[in-house]
């Protein structure tokens, strides 16, 4: 007990400051950073042309150092943690460059991060989940298949809702939270995991303070693929890797659509279009259809997010009464 409460009043605290004072000072910055190019097809994405981006690799940085050092983890969970690393690493590597990756490339890496984490996530987390009052053990057979999609999607489909001021750092929040809750209520929350949840939040926190509109800085691909791979990895953590599937929504919504209108076209060379009318991520949609501002955007899916993940938390805490 007296190591974790020292665990948790230092590394909390620690998280908070390592990534408020890397994002203040952004140390090498000029050499270390990219700027942003602006995005294809992106609404509004001109605004951000030329700012720094890339700067999740500095909240990514505190969280690895503050969780690898005051959360308990076996060597399993350690190597997952190196795998969250890689994925931001080579999201940062993208924003760097001049020329944007080819979306072959990032898929290929996608896959085998995505891949190596599925096949070691049921030897770390043995298999087993718990949804809503009831607990079973998943094959193996069966979980690591499902653990890489949660993987690939949580990672793309976070990365595809980095498009609006603030909000992929909002809805990691609000998803860490419920998470947590939700874990805590089905009995699956321990202290360890809890603190690696808390020290996400706390590294997120000091960058909504630039990020938030109008924004002075972007994560790019090395936060949103980061934060991405953190969720799938939390939910598993948890044993509540199925909560994706509520909590996750307004990033599949969001993000999630974008990806699948373009893989299908992509697919049937364009012979199947779905969503026509429809722009994709929905965030440009809201802006250029609906005619919302960056602030109001934000605010309908994070409102939607907040709405979506409170309806969850009462119904575990009806089903946790009741049974």
């Amino acid at each position: 007990m007296f190591f974790t409460i020292l665990a948790y009043s230092i590394g909390i605290p620690f998280a908070f400051a390592a990534s408020l004072i890397l994002l203040i000072f952004k140390p090498f910055a000029n050499k270390l950073l990219g700027r942003d190019r602006g995005r294809l097809y992106a609404v509004g994405s001109e605004v951000n042309k030329g700012k720094y981006t890339g700067v999740g690799i500095y909240f990514i940085a505190a969280f690895f150092v503050a969780s690898m050092s005051f959360c308990a983890m076996s060597i399993g969970h350690r190597f997952l943690m190196l795998l969250l690393v890689a994925s931001s690493l080579f999201g940062f590597l993208d924003d760097r460059s001049i020329n944007p990756w080819k979306e072959w490339i990032k898929g290929v890496i996608d896959i085998g991060i995505s891949a190596t984490a599925a096949a070691l996530a049921p030897f770390v987390f043995s298999g087993w989940v718990s949804t809503f009052a009831h607990s079973f053990e998943i094959p193996f057979f069966i979980y690591i298949p499902l653990g890489f999609a949660l993987f690939v999607v949580s990672i793309n489909a976070t990365n595809a809702t980095d498009g609006v001021d603030g909000l992929s750092g909002t809805l990691t929040i609000i998803t860490t939270i419920t998470l947590t809750i939700v874990a805590a209520l089905r009995g699956t929350l321990n202290a360890p995991s809890a603190l690696m949840g808390i020290i996400m939040i706390m590294v997120l926190v000091p960058y909504l303070f630039f990020n938030i509109y109008p924004s002075k800085v972007l994560m790019g691909d090395a936060g949103s693929r980061g934060i991405g791979f953190f969720i799938a990895l939390y939910a598993m953590m948890l044993h509540i890797p199925f909560a994706y599937l509520i909590v996750g929504l307004p990033f599949m919504l969001d993000g999630g659509l974008s990806i699948l209108k373009i893989t299908i076209g992509r697919l049937t060379h364009k012979k199947v279009i779905i969503l026509k009318n429809t722009l994709t991520p929905i965030h440009d949609h809201l802006k250029k259809q609906k005619g919302l501002s960056v602030p109001k955007t934000y605010l309908v899916i994070c409102g939607f997010a907040l709405a979506i993940d409170l309806i969850y938390i009462i119904i575990n805490v009806v089903i946790k009464l009741v049974s």
